[in-house]
């Protein structure tokens, strides 16, 4: 909304920057709009854009996680992210995202192995990462989508890629996971950057399996 007032702006423009705000409790395209936009932005760009929200938050009825999340995941400035997470302390709505991670996993008609693991963020949204692989070769292809909407990932038997997979346990997913990743390193491979996202669950609560099952 720049610098103007609030008699400087079109009330269309204010109207429609308004219900495009409202979108991003539910829609993880407007979200991802809205993450890549606010890193275009110079310094004062994002400052404005900041006392955009502070301005209009109060009056919508929108979680203030979905606001200034998506801002939150691309901005690196202590001072802004201070000030963004201040903000999200005073929001009682959002913040524990419901559900746990899951995984899905299936067989290629080659034998790859490909598997899918959904984890919650804020809300209904999630981010996902897609494996080929072998626990003896190692990655074929890893991709991370950051942010998507939780509905469009069904917990029964699904279709990743064209191959067919199937509910798993988290720990048995992420162990062959971490196998791949000792192929790789084997063989003189770095590991997909994709992963770094995920690097969480390669940790020693992996031997909890009632956590993940």
């Amino acid at each position: 909304m720049g610098g103007a007032t609030e008699h400087e702006i079109d009330p269309r423009v204010r109207s429609a920057w308004r219900t495009w705000l409202a979108a991003l409790a539910t829609d993880s395209a407007a979200a991802m709009a809205a993450a890549l936009a606010y890193e275009s932005l110079p310094d004062e760009g994002r400052d404005a854009w900041l006392d955009a929200l502070e301005s209009d938050a109060p009056t919508l009825d929108v979680p203030k996680v979905a606001l200034y999340a998506p801002l939150l995941a691309v901005e690196a400035d202590p001072s802004r992210r201070e000030r963004i997470e201040t903000v999200l302390a005073t929001d009682d709505k959002g913040l524990s995202p419901a559900g746990a991670t899951r995984a899905t996993r299936g067989v290629a008609a080659d034998g790859t192995l490909v598997c899918m693991i959904v984890s919650p963020l804020y809300l209904d949204f999630v981010q996902v990462l897609v494996c080929h692989y072998t626990p003896n070769g190692g990655f074929f292809s890893v991709r991370h989508d950051p942010l998507r909407h939780s509905g469009e990932f069904p917990l029964a038997q699904s279709k990743v890629d064209d191959v067919t997979t199937e509910p798993t346990p988290l720990r048995v997913v992420v162990e062959e996971l971490a196998h791949a990743i000792l192929a790789d390193r084997r063989n003189s491979r770095e590991a997909p950057p994709a992963l770094a996202s995920f690097a969480h669950l390669f940790g020693p609560h992996l031997d909890d399996s009632d956590r993940f099952e």
